[in-house]
């Protein structure tokens, strides 16, 4: 009897065990960081960047994990040839020199077992500052092609360029904040 006890008792701890994190890849099909940033006080330019990619590390039971994203700043689109050039030159990213842009968190304040807070470190142009990012949705599902876990965040956030050493048009009465919107949608890896 003892030993049917004990049996039970170990399977019963062992079904009972939390599920590990999943890890997932950022989809580069689905991933566009935006923003939004003044414009000499009359209007405000939006622009996106085209490249991104990172991993997810997802508990689903805790709602917590941690998030890894780099993103190519050569790839800031604008909507104006022009002016994304000039912000992939010297006087603004110098891609030359600081090709990346990388954001690392940790998946925070879960609220019915869905993080509510991304709470981490943008390293922009060499500098590397505290970041928290709020989510407002995130969502998984089944993919119905592949056939894995597949998930989808929207987030935001807000930083002053001017801490990262962008500080382009500052003496012309620009504003420094810009305003982060993110959606993201990853992948389930096998």
């Amino acid at each position: 009897m003892k030993t049917c006890l004990a049996a039970t008792t170990l399977l019963l701890a062992a079904t009972a065990a939390p599920a590990a994190p999943t890890a997932y890849a950022i989809d580069p099909t689905h991933t566009y960081p935006s923003f939004e940033a003044d414009h000499m006080g009359i209007s405000v330019w939006r622009g996106k960047f085209n490249k991104s990619s990172g991993k997810v590390l997802y508990d689903k039971a805790t709602g917590t994990g941690s998030v890894e994203i780099e993103t190519e700043l050569a790839s800031v689109d604008f909507g104006l040839d022009a002016l994304s050039n000039w912000a992939r030159g010297k006087d603004f990213f110098e891609v030359d020199q600081y090709p990346v842009a990388v954001f690392k968190g940790q998946l925070q304040a879960p609220v019915d077992g869905v993080p509510t807070r991304l709470v981490g470190e943008l390293t922009l142009h060499g500098v590397t500052r505290p970041l928290t990012l709020t989510i407002h949705s995130l969502k998984c599902v089944q993919h119905p092609m592949l056939k894995r876990d597949y998930c989808g965040a929207d987030a935001s956030g807000r930083f002053n360029r001017d801490e990262f050493g962008l500080s382009a048009g500052k003496d012309y009465g620009f504003r420094m904040n810009v305003d982060l919107r993110i959606q993201v949608e990853a992948i389930a890896q096998p």
